[in-house]
This record gives C-alpha cells, sequence and structure tokens, in this order.
C-alpha cells in the first residue's frame, strides 16, 4: 500500500506569504535596493489588505515601511501619505499615548524633515516624544530617538545651540541604557560632531567623530557601512580646515568599506564619490574632481527617481567645478538643472532650492552680468530667510555676494 504525499499549500492570500515578501523587501532596503524594496513591500501589504481586518496593527508596519522607502527614494509626497495611513489605523485601533503612534510621528517627522518642512517635522517629533515620556521608562532608548531627531531638524534649520542639547540628552539616555560601546553611542557621538562641525567648532567636531568611530571599531566588523560614516565626518572636519590630503585618506577609506559592503549603486557610495570630488575642487584639482561628481551623479541616476534632491545636489557640484575652470556655459546649464529638479522635489522655502539660486548668480556675475546676478542673489537670500535663523552664516556669505555686485 502506497502512502499518501501530503503537501502543505499556502494560498496567494495567506498572510505568511506576506511575511515572506517582508524578509525579501527588508534584505533588498538595507542593501539600498530600494525600488526592489518598495514591490515587495506593496506585495506583502496587497497580501494583508486581502487577508486581514482593516485596522490591523501588520497593515500600520507594511504602510510605514512603505513610507520609509519612499522616503529614501525622495518621493515625500507618497512617504507622507504611506505615514500617514499607518497612523489613521493606529489611531482607530490603539490607546492615544500607546508607543506605536509615537513611531509613525516620528517618521512622519522624518518626511517633513527632509522636505524641509522643519516646524512640522518639529511638531510630529515632539508628538513622539510626548507619547513616549508618558509610556516608557525615561532611559528607554526610544526616547533618545525622539531627542536625537528634534536635534536633527534644529541642526537642518542652522538652530546648532539648540541642536546640541537634544544630542546631548540623547547621549546621556543611551550610556545609562545601553553598553558603553554599543553602535547607538557611536550615533549620538556623531550628532554631536555634525553640529560642532556646522558651528566650526573643528577640535570638538574632530573629537567626538573619533570617539564615534572608536565605539565602532569596537562593536561592529571592520567592514560595516557605519564606519564608513564616521571615516566620511572626520574627512569632512579635515577638508574643511584645509588638511586636504587627511580628509582624502578619510573619505577613501569610507569608499573602500562602501565599496565592500554595498551593491555597487548604492546612494552611500555617491556620497563619497562627491566628497572625494570636493576635496580635489577645494585642492584645484578640477579634472579629477569632475570625474568623482559624474560617478556620484551617475550612481545617483541609477538608484533615484530623476527628480531626487541629491541628483540637484550632483547637478550643483558639477556646475561649481565647471564655474572655477571658467567653462560659464556649462556651469550655468548644471545650475539650471539642479534648480529645475529641486523645484520638482521640494518645497519652494527650502533651504537647499538656495544654493543653486546662489550659484546662478555667481556666474552671471563671473559673466559681468550684475543685473541678472543680483536677482539671483536677491531670491537666493529671501529663500534662506523663510527656513534659517537670520544670522546663520551661510546667509552672510549671499548678502556679502549681493553687496559686492551692487558696487559693481
Amino acid at each position: 500500500m502506497s502512502k499518501e504525499k501530503t503537501t502543505t499549500n499556502t494560498s496567494t492570500d495567506h498572510p505568511d506569504l506576506a511575511s515572506s515578501y517582508i524578509s525579501k523587501a527588508l534584505v533588498h532596503y538595507k542593501t539600498g535596493n530600494y525600488p526592489k524594496a518598495l514591490l515587495s513591500y506593496e506585495k506583502a501589504l496587497e497580501i494583508q489588505q486581502q487577508s486581514l481586518p482593516p485596522n490591523h496593527p501588520d497593515l500600520t508596519g507594511s504602510h510605514n515601511n512603505i513610507g520609509l522607502v519612499h522616503n529614501n527614494m525622495g518621493n515625500y509626497p507618497k512617504a507622507l501619505l504611506s505615514h500617514e495611513k499607518a497612523l489613521a489605523i493606529q489611531e482607530q485601533s490603539l490607546p492615544p499615548s500607546h508607543p506605536d503612534l509615537a513611531y509613525s510621528y516620528n517618521n512622519i517627522g522624518l518626511v517633513h524633515d527632509s522636505m524641509g518642512d522643519y516646524p512640522k517635522a518639529l511638531l510630529s517629533h515632539e508628538k513622539a516624544l510626548e507619547i513616549r515620556q508618558q509610556s516608557l521608562p525615561s532611559n528607554h532608548p526610544d526616547l533618545a530617538e525622539s531627542y536625537n531627531n528634534i536635534g536633527v531638524v534644529h541642526n537642518n534649520m542652522g538652530n546648532y545651540p539648540e541642536a546640541l542639547p537634544y544630542y546631548e540628552k540623547a547621549l546621556a539616555i543611551e550610556q545609562q541604557s545601553l553598553s558603553s560601546n554599543h553602535p547607538d553611542l557611536a550615533k549620538s557621538y556623531g550628532n554631536i560632531g555634525v553640529v560642532h562641525y556646522s558651528m566650526g567648532n573643528y577640535p570638538k567636531a574632530l573629537l567626538s567623530h573619533e570617539k564615534a568611530l572608536e565605539i565602532q571599531q569596537e562593536s561592529l566588523p571592520p567592514n560595516h557601512p557605519d564606519l564608513a560614516y564616521s571615516y566620511n565626518n572626520i574627512g569632512l572636519v579635515h577638508d574643511s580646515i584645509g588638511d586636504y590630503p587627511k580628509a582624502l585618506s578619510y573619505h577613501k577609506k569610507a569608499l573602500e568599506i562602501r565599496q565592500e559592503s554595498l551593491p555597487p549603486s548604492h546612494p552611500d557610495l555617491a556620497s563619497s564619490y562627491n566628497n572625494i570630488g570636493n576635496v580635489h575642487k577645494n585642492m584645484g584639482n578640477y579634472p579629477i574632481a569632475l570625474l568623482s561628481h559624474e560617478k556620484a551623479l551617475e550612481i545617483r541616476q541609477l538608484s533615484f527617481p530623476s527628480n531626487h534632491p541629491d541628483l540637484a545636489a550632483s547637478h550643483n557640484n558639477i556646475g561649481e567645478v565647471h564655474n572655477n575652470m571658467r567653462n560659464y556655459s556649462k556651469a550655468l546649464s548644471y545650475f539650471e538643472k539642479a534648480l529645475e529638479i529641486q523645484q520638482q522635489s521640494l518645497p519652494s522655502s527650502h533651504p537647499d532650492v538656495a544654493y543653486p539660486y546662489n550659484n546662478i548668480g555667481l556666474v552671471h556675475e563671473n559673466m559681468g552680468n550684475y543685473l541678472e546676478a543680483r536677482t539671483f542673489y536677491e531670491h537666493a537670500i529671501q529663500i534662506g530667510e523663510q527656513s534659517l535663523p537670520l544670522d546663520h552664516p551661510t546667509l552672510q556669505k549671499r548678502r556679502n555676494n549681493l553687496e559686492r555686485v551692487k558696487n559693481k
């Protein structure tokens, strides 16, 4: 008598199949393959919507995951929509002080920050913090995350003295609740370093970034991408103090780690090529700078949609090199492309939109078109004044540009 063969069929709308798609998506997300991650997360959500009640917590997880991918791809309105859907489900099914709501508010804050809508970003992160303060112990790492994110918004607004206490509060919580070599401490030291760097406190910035690197070297494998961030940040400080050989050495180390640990089209590799290009530009090695920035642009074109702000940054950087080489028509073309991308992807008051306006002004000034230069400088200042403190160093430089061209 033959034995009957038993098989287990998983129907196409079974929740377990959704878990399988989520696992695949996570792998794609971690390796920077955002389009594939998005497809897998959307497939998981589709299955969950067929097999689960409309306010089931698993749906909020998928909406949030889809939102995070859209945010990384620069699809900010779609990211916002996904996180708001997650929050709407949570508000129906959970008490108002449940920590999961804080997670969605946190994600909404991250999108507003990316869009340059800093007041809304602050409101969302403060709401997340308020919920976490009500529902979690005072030394819980999630509170540190909220303090860090509020610090990031203040840093992006140029409110450096306000950002610092938030980062220090996050670090204090992590020191109480985590081991002394936990990678999260390295991130907080890194954030503190970024503020000191932005304020021009380069020795303090170096100390913080070196502390971050030291923790990462103790707790992570030598080719972990987080180490690349610290090498990158140390490189930026050395670039700013004019120590170009050291800056190059650190940026190349960051690139080497990223080449070992990430796929060749990962956006972080573009960041490394971008930073190497900036050092070469500062050294006057314009042909090498151009090659590095073009490589960064090539990677970003592979990994991002055509209106992603990082593509604008690449066009802007290539334009700066051409401007320094006195290729004014080429410089103008790249700056105009940068502006076009930013106008599609960012709010008109985002501080990054001011960069191409300022740079277009520089080209016109270099070409002797002083009236046009004045118009673009004025526009750059006007944008900056909407989103940055009035005494921000970048704004002061732009005012100097305007005064200079008025006297010509």
